[in-house]
């Protein structure tokens, strides 16, 4: 797994974390899988307006950096956040920028219009 490689200085195993959440496609698909407990491919497809070959690539992203799980049920392969913490992750990152924007109102509005991120389970 890229993230573990205790070799590595703390601050470079955070930065390959990050670099696995460096996608705006990526955060929706993590957005979307804190909403739910597990989400098919195809829920996942329908709700990004991706291609199936582009999700396919985030998703390898995400599983290589530790942050989703799969697991194939016949014909159909479910994802899941790997840790619950993901979730608050996504949350505590959303505060942070509605504070960074919150000299805009348009901005503002922005982050206030994003869905819900519910609480970790």
């Amino acid at each position: 797994m890229v993230v573990l490689d205790e070799r590595r200085p703390l601050y470079e195993i955070k930065a390959n974390l990050f670099k696995g959440l460096a996608h705006p496609y990526r955060i929706r698909v993590l957005e979307i899988l804190s909403a739910a407990d597990e989400a098919s491919v195809a829920e996942m497809l329908t709700a990004t307006g991706l291609e199936a070959s582009h999700l396919s690539q985030h998703l390898a992203v995400l599983r290589r950096y530790g942050l989703v799980v799969s697991e194939r049920r016949a014909s159909v392969v479910y994802y899941r956040l790997a840790h619950p913490q993901i979730s608050e992750l996504l949350r505590v990152a959303r505060v942070l920028l509605g504070e960074i924007l919150a000299d805009t109102d348009s901005q503002r509005d922005l982050v206030a219009g994003l869905p819900m991120i519910p609480d970790a389970r």
